[in-house]
């Protein structure tokens, strides 16, 4: 029956526009019970994905909000309805439509997709294979959409490229590739013009003379290029990372050096810098030697020139407690025998550097890490933006459990958790340049959202695929873990992709056995 077939009844017509409006409502909104979702989904596109009843964590550091229902249309957030928890509990609700794609978030948390500001994916360790899934797939059953691939290969645009278009399992990559010195300032500008043609989306920095990071810096500017250093002990320090203008200071050598009183640590005569036992022991002596009211100018200039800082507390945690970073319970399940060998103390292997390491060693790094967190927390203070990347690959650190790690250090050094997710979240895509479109629950942004079986404000352990303990009846029982990680999107089922992960590192395990 058309409209037409009314034209002599003026109240029909009125009534058959109330019908059609109350079935274009319930087009939109539906009273039906949702069921779980099914792993089975996991890797694939749809076009409509709705998330129900999830008790959300925006990651702008503001407190939880919920129940809400999130709908996704393909790879954005196109809705977000607050719903009333009586209302949803009697069936009154009104809500979105159902989608191709139902996730029930009952009791549940949702949070943006985590950032990785210092990521490495490593396809070998120490000469040895190892597969590239390994690093990929850990990332995304951590939680991480979005990797900073620092020092990267050129075979890092190829991974970015797949990752966009759904054909790995992997994060979303930023590529940034080693800056590998110049002899001159244009032949500096030069290798800068030639990252920007090659399509890389920024630099990452090491040691350099002055005048050639001036050169350069300069160039990355005119290129749209960010820079992220890592200053090393070298000719520069953070003064000039404030004069040239870098995007981001990795780790944190430079900064306690440019606010030590004689420009220089107190090294004993015979340090060598390439000898990394004597690199990383004396690292452990450098905040000592710091002056405060320097530092506090120096945060000052950071903060004014927008240089941020991504400190990555976790990868050195190892100098301050050796045997805990050696007996980590997730090593049993998830450590590929490729990094295990590449960890165990070897000069020829970089970060393997615990020969002849003792307790008074571990003593300077845990007075280390108490004056750095310090400065971290004035740093914030002041306003400083402090991000969160995590460097594994090195040092008793596997891929994705090492972020999860530096939240735990950064909750640690006395930021509240929500800020601690925004860290990792809202001010890591600042970092990127890329605030407007991920980092945040919002609508209009990216899709890249984590379903947490627990709450990370009360623990952040429930990150972990290795997920955490509870006590159900007098029985202890798994609990916690990321359910999903959507990237872009795409729903991946975390426990799918870590058991993944565990059997490829059994099937790795079993070729090297003797």
């Amino acid at each position: 029956m058309f409209l037409s077939d009314f034209a002599g009844n003026t109240f029909q017509k009125l009534m058959l526009k109330k019908i059609f409006l109350i079935a274009s409502i319930i087009s939109l909104f539906t009273l039906t019970t949702f069921p779980q979702t099914n792993p089975e989904i996991s890797g694939k596109r749809y076009k409509r994905i709705v998330i129900r009843n999830a008790s959300v964590i925006d990651g702008n550091g503001t407190p939880t909000t919920g129940p809400k229902d999130i709908v996704i249309e393909n790879d954005k957030i196109v809705q977000i309805v607050g719903l009333n928890p009586v209302a949803v509990k009697a069936g009154t609700a009104r809500r979105p439509a159902k989608g191709d794609v139902e996730i029930d978030a009952t009791g549940k948390f949702v949070i943006p997709g985590l950032i990785n500001a210092h990521g490495h994916t490593h396809e070998g360790r120490g000469g040895i294979p190892m597969e590239v899934e390994y690093c990929q797939k850990l990332w995304l059953a951590s939680g991480q959409t979005t990797v900073r691939e620092l020092a990267a290969p050129r075979k890092a645009l190829m991974w970015r490229e797949q990752s966009a278009k759904n054909e790995i399992a992997a994060p979303r990559y930023f590529v940034y590739p080693t800056f590998p010195g110049a002899a001159t300032q244009e032949q500096a500008r030069q290798i800068v013009r030639k990252f920007k043609q090659d399509g890389f989306d920024g630099i990452k920095l090491f040691a350099v003379d002055r005048d050639i990071m001036e050169a350069l810096m300069d160039e990355a500017k005119k290129q749209g290029l960010p820079v992220a250093h890592h200053t090393g002990v070298a000719e520069t320090n953070t003064w000039d990372d404030i004069k040239f203008g870098t995007r981001s200071i990795e780790h944190w050598y430079g900064v306690p050096e440019a606010a030590i009183p004689n420009g220089r640590q107190n090294y004993p005569a015979d340090y060598n810098y390439s000898d990394e036992v004597d690199r990383f022991r004396y690292a452990g002596r450098l905040w000592r030697e710091i002056e405060w009211d320097r530092l506090m100018k120096v945060f000052d200039g950071m903060i004014a020139n927008n240089v941020a800082w991504d400190p990555t507390l976790n990868i050195y945690e190892a100098s301050r407690d050796l045997q805990k970073a050696q007996t980590d319970p997730a090593f049993k399940d998830y450590l590929h025998p490729t990094l295990e060998k590449f960890f165990i103390p070897n000069p020829a292997n970089h970060g393997s550097y615990f020969i002849g390491w003792t307790s008074t060693d571990e003593a300077y790094w845990k007075e280390n890490y108490r004056i750095w967190m310090k400065a971290l927390k004035e740093f914030d203070r002041r306003g400083g933006l402090i991000g969160a990347g995590e460097d594994a690959g090195f040092i008793y650190k596997m891929y994705g459990f090492g972020l999860i790690r530096e939240l735990e250090l950064h909750q640690e050094a006395g930021f509240h958790p929500l800020m601690v997710i925004k860290h990792a979240t809202g001010n890591n895509a600042k970092i990127l340049g890329v605030e407007d479109c991920i980092g945040r629950i919002r609508v209009g942004f990216k899709a890249d959202l984590l379903v947490v079986n627990g709450n990370p404000q009360k623990d952040l352990k429930v990150l972990y695929p290795t997920g955490t303990q509870t006590v159900i009846d007098g029985k202890i029982v798994k609990s916690g873990g990321i359910e999903w990680t959507i990237k872009d999107g795409i729903p991946f089922h975390a426990p799918t992709l870590a058991k993944e992960v565990r059997e490829l590192v059994k099937t790795a395990r079993e070729k090297v056995k003797p």
